[in-house]
């Protein structure tokens, strides 16, 4: 696990590095300003600034604030800023404090750094021709977040375009009661790596890796105060127009929480999803390449910032394109997505030993979603020969047209344990007539201090995804107790029961698209 975590850590890093490098070389023609700009508490923060060619002091241009993810050096956005530029913004990007070679420790999206955000707008409004009605914010992953975050903060962020960001922290890496092992550790790794962790973080991932229940609600407070959600009605009273922005099999911020977040939001608003992991969707577009994620951040930032009509406010506001088919569909909103549901029965019992991988997994976290981005290539396994031992398997009827499933698919079952802790995974497959799966979705759940022997209810949402079943295939929930994705609390010899009572049968609701 070492290993594959600190070659995970490297890949991103050397990614990182050749999206920053591949904008550099435009600095010169594009006049790009590099600047220190005090954040809160005087903390320096290396910033860029670019600025449309010919706009005089008199001007008044709309600005965008753009902070950098977690790890990434100021030069992300440069291929973004220089074409917001060419099309009359101002653009200020800059290093988000504890990273690289700004100051101050890493708050992980704490107070500071949305201090620091509203820092930037007014030294931007000070020292550049940037209009003070007219700001809006963007960021990839944790510039995501920080933009949402300022956006209930300070009235002043009109619009905004989160990517591949997160509105519920503790719904995004501990889903199910779940430490999701491999986000948390490649989050932590990158950290410690390209920047310098406070104290509080440090305690903070040493107790959640850790598992350490004491300090379960102390990491939930945490958690809480670092997510967009908490601050939702100060969002909707500001009313800045929200565009959100993810990818079906993104391991660090999966889409659940966006879709929940998205339909809460009353001001203008629009969510996007895609095929992809944590940020690829919108990763060629930090190159300059063309790239629909950027793109229609941009018609969102011209419609809302400079009043252009160019119909982005008429479409459809829930965009989504399924990871078996190009082109999008368009929503009038997400519980549209989902409004069509097709059960099949868990029937029977079905009892399996803890603590053993049956070989049914979520993939690695960056890697496997990627491949499935491209390639259209799920994990896989063959489902008869799925250890019955260590995996409950149930199977629908063979489908004589294709299903396509759109949204969160969601399990009902009764679960009888051994012992008064346990995890298990649940997941959906595509199963072809030769018995090979192709994963469409999966998620943990954790119990703790159940009563050994004493059935309860468990109700656990997939990760929702877009994924087209073809005629003749089936589907198959497979459910087993570890993957490398997560941290599982299965105490050694633990069994786990699944059964149907007659009063509170056990199924699977797959969401499905009419047409």
């Amino acid at each position: 696990m070492r290993t594959s975590l600190a070659l995970a850590v490297s890949a991103a890093l050397v990614a990182g590095t050749a999206l920053g490098l591949a904008p550099a070389a435009q600095a010169a023609e594009t006049g790009i300003r590099f600047v220190d700009i005090a954040g809160e508490g005087g903390t320096v923060l290396k910033a860029n600034v670019v600025t449309p060619a010919g706009a005089g002091a008199s001007a008044r241009l709309p600005l965008i604030v753009l902070p950098t993810s977690w790890a990434m050096p100021q030069i992300e956005y440069l291929a973004q800023a220089r074409k917001l530029a060419d099309s009359g913004y101002i653009v200020v990007s800059y290093n988000s404090r504890g990273f690289w070679q700004s100051g101050g420790e890493i708050e992980t999206a704490g107070p500071k750094d949305i201090a620091d955000a509203s820092k930037v707008i007014d030294w931007a409004l000070a020292n550049t021709p940037a209009d003070a009605g007219h700001v809006g914010m963007a960021g990839v992953s944790y510039g995501a977040g920080i933009s949402l975050l300022t956006a209930a903060h300070d009235p002043r962020v009109k619009a905004v375009a989160a990517l591949s960001g997160w509105a519920d922290l503790i719904e995004s890496i501990y889903s199910g009661r779940t430490q999701h092992l491999q986000a948390a550790a490649l989050l932590g790794g990158a950290g410690y790596l390209t920047g310098r962790p406070g104290p509080e973080l440090k305690e903070i991932l040493g107790d959640f890796l850790s598992s350490n229940l004491d300090k379960e609600d102390e990491m939930i407070a945490w958690g809480r105060e670092r997510s967009p959600v908490t601050y939702l009605d100060r969002i909707n009273a500001n009313g800045a127009a929200i565009m959100l922005g993810n990818a079906w099999g993104d391991t660090i911020f999966p889409p659940n929480q966006y879709a929940s977040f998205y339909e809460k939001l009353t001001g203008p608003k629009r969510l996007e999803f895609r095929p992809g992991d944590h940020a690829t969707a919108e990763a060629t577009g930090l190159f300059g390449l063309p790239n629909d994620t950027w793109t229609n951040a941009h018609r969102w930032f011209d419609r809302h910032l400079k009043g252009v009509d160019n119909g982005i406010d008429r479409e459809q506001p829930v965009q989504l394109k399924s990871r078996s088919t190009d082109g999008y569909e368009g929503y009038p909103d997400w519980k549209s997505v989902h409004a069509n549901q097709r059960k099949f029965d868990l029937d029977g019992t079905q009892r399996v030993w803890a603590n053993v991988d049956s070989g049914a997994n979520g993939g690695i976290t960056l890697l496997t979603n990627l491949l499935d981005q491209f390639l259209r290539t799920p994990p896989t396994v063959s489902v008869p020969l799925l250890p019955r031992a260590f995996a409950g398997v149930w199977q629908s009827e063979r489908y004589g047209t294709p299903q396509r499933v759109r949204g969160t698919a969601k399990v009902h079952t009764t679960v009888t344990s051994t012992k008064e802790s346990g995890t298990l995974v649940a997941y959906l497959y595509d199963v072809g007539p030769l018995g090979v799966g192709k994963l469409v979705g999966n998620a943990p759940y954790t119990f703790h201090g159940k009563t050994p022997g004493k059935p309860f209810a468990v109700d656990l949402e997939l990760f929702s995804t877009a994924y087209d079943v073809p005629a003749g295939h089936r589907l198959a929930l497979v459910v087993d107790t570890v993957d490398p994705l997560y941290i599982e609390h299965n105490p050694t010899g633990a069994q786990l029961t699944f059964s149907s009572p007659s009063a509170d049968p056990s199924y699977v609701s797959v969401p499905l698209r009419e047409k």
